[in-house]
């Protein structure tokens, strides 16, 4: 039998139940990703819509959810074999997005809860899961589970303005939390801390979305504060916002050199 599928063609991997078993074997830890995103985005959904669970209970399990995909891809990045107590150690720590992102988990675990906060995480956790689901679907075979590949295509078809909308997101949740630490829902300090997340994903190597929008958004305000029919006060008012927010950006070499 073996001789006859190797005559019609069949040179391919195995496939089925059994490959399954073989790549989580070999895969655990992108496997193991790919479980806690799903349940991330699940969680999600159940913050949104909470008709079998606790809504609060949801929003702090996909923070947490959050927090242990990026611990596990950090272990990915730098393995325990080059932590060390260095400056180094430290540049590279911070550079690396997972560490952005676990400390958007601890940043934002005392704060009360909002679906803005899990936009984020929401949409990078839909974007990666959606990504390492067709691998799983190709090990069990290339016919298996058309509907889920179709809806995986459109994700991946949108992953440009998804990586947009969380960038989006990471910029319009800093004025919030600022108001949100006025009014006692957060700490008079999370601002502060929050402001050095966006600083780093401002500077991020492998993600420039935050960037680029921070740049579309500064040409799109300035752009309509040349209207004529805007008042002078509220003109100035958006250009002194745009001049603050630009003294606040890392410098530009800071970024390069990155």
């Amino acid at each position: 039998m073996a001789d006859q599928n190797r005559q019609a063609g069949d040179t391919g991997p195995p496939k089925g139940i059994p490959a399954l078993k073989a790549h989580v074997i070999a895969n655990k830890i992108d496997v193991a990703l790919w479980g806690i995103r799903l349940l991330t985005v699940l969680c999600t959904i159940g913050y949104v819509f909470p008709l079998f669970n606790n809504p609060v209970s949801a929003y702090y399990k996909a923070l947490l959810g959050n927090a242990a995909t990026s611990a596990l891809r950090l272990h990915q990045r730098i393995p325990a074999h080059e932590i060390s107590l260095s400056r180094e150690f430290m540049v590279r720590f911070f550079l690396e997005d997972s560490a952005h992102y676990l400390f958007y988990s601890l940043i934002l675990m005392n704060v009360a809860p909002n679906l803005l906060i899990l936009t984020p995480i929401f949409l990078f956790a839909l974007l990666h899961a959606a990504s390492y689901s067709l691998t799983i679907l190709d090990t069990l075979g290339q016919n298996s589970m058309w509907v889920a590949r179709l809806l995986i295509s459109l994700v991946e078809f949108q992953s440009r303005n998804i990586l947009r909308a969380a960038a989006l997101a990471e910029i319009v949740l800093f004025p919030l939390i600022v108001i949100m630490a006025f009014f006692g829902y957060c700490s008079l300090l999370t601002p502060f801390v929050y402001y050095y997340f966006i600083t780093w994903r401002y500077a991020s190597r492998r993600n420039p979305y935050t960037r680029n929008t921070f740049r579309e958004l500064r040409v799109l305000v300035e752009r309509n504060a040349e209207r004529p029919s805007l008042p002078a006060a509220v003109k100035s008012a958006l250009l002194s916002g745009v001049q603050l927010v630009c003294r606040m950006a890392p410098p530009m070499e800071h970024v390069q050199q990155q």
